[in-house]
C-alpha cells in the first residue's frame, strides 16, 4: 500500500506522520501494530517539508515524548489521508452492498426479483449520493430515490416489539429507519411497530438479540390495508 500522511492538530498545532497506509487504518481499527505502520521514526509539523516537532511541543500536545505512543494517538484520534484510489475502491464496495441488499429485498410491481445490473444502472441514472452510513441504513433512501425510474417495492413485516427499560437506549438507533410507532409503556419498557424488509430479519433479531440477550418480545402484526 502507499505512503500517506497521518495528521492531528493539538492545541493549535499541527502534527504529522508518514504511515504506510494499510498498516495504519489497522491501527486505527484496534488491530494492527505501530512499528510496521510508521514510516521512519519522527513526528513532524510539516512531512512533506521535513520540519521534525520539537520534544517540548510534543509533550506539552501529548504528555509524552514517546513517538509510538504519539503516532498511534495521531493514528487513532486524526486523520489517515487515502489515496484516489483507495476511495474509488472503497466507494465500488459501497455500492456492491447496497446493490446486494435491494437484491435481497425489493421486487417489481409483479414480485419478480430485479438483476444487480439494472439497480445499479437506476441507481446511476436516479444519481443517488452514496454516503458514509451502513448499507442497511440508506436502503430506503435508495429505493425511493430509483421508484421513479423503476417500479419497485420493498417486501417487509410488521412486527411489535417490547424492549425492557434497561435496553432501550442501546436498541434504539437500529429502529430508526424502520419505525412505525412508538409508545413508552408506564414500567419503562419501550413498544414500537417496526416494518423490517424481509432480507434483513435475521441481521436485524441477531442484532436485538445481541444486545437484549433474548429478553425483547416480539410479535408479527397483519399488513396495514
Amino acid at each position: 500500500m502507499p505512503h500517506v500522511t497521518a495528521r492531528i492538530k493539538v492545541k493549535g498545532k499541527q502534527y504529522e506522520i508518514s504511515v504506510d497506509l494499510d498498516e495504519a487504518l489497522k491501527v486505527k481499527a484496534g488491530k494492527g501494530d505501530i512499528m510496521s505502520a510508521m514510516q521512519g521514526r519522527n513526528i513532524f509539523t510539516d512531512v512533506k517539508k521535513g520540519n521534525v516537532a520539537p520534544a517540548k511541543d510534543l509533550e506539552d500536545a501529548f504528555g509524552t515524548t514517546d513517538v509510538y505512543q504519539i503516532a498511534t494517538k495521531i493514528i487513532t484520534s486524526g486523520e489517515v489521508q487515502k489515496t484516489q484510489e483507495f476511495r474509488d475502491a472503497a466507494r465500488e464496495a459501497q455500492i456492491k452492498q447496497l446493490v446486494d441488499l435491494i437484491l435481497r429485498n425489493a421486487v417489481d410491481q409483479n414480485g419478480r426479483p430485479y438483476t444487480s445490473d439494472r439497480i445499479s444502472r437506476a441507481l446511476s441514472e436516479a444519481h443517488y449520493n452514496i454516503d458514509n452510513r451502513s448499507p442497511d441504513q440508506q436502503l430506503h433512501d435508495a429505493i425511493s430515490s430509483i421508484k421513479s425510474i423503476i417500479p419497485i417495492r420493498v417486501d417487509t413485516k410488521r412486527i411489535k416489539i417490547i424492549v425492557p427499560a434497561r435496553f432501550t437506549g442501546q436498541v434504539y438507533g437500529i429502529f430508526k429507519d424502520m419505525k412505525e410507532s412508538e409508545a413508552w409503556l408506564g414500567n419503562g419498557d419501550l413498544e414500537v411497530v417496526l416494518n423490517i424488509p424481509a432480507g434483513m430479519q435475521l441481521d436485524f433479531y441477531d442484532k436485538l438479540n445481541g444486545i437484549t440477550h433474548g429478553a425483547a418480545r416480539s410479535e408479527e402484526l397483519p399488513q396495514k390495508s
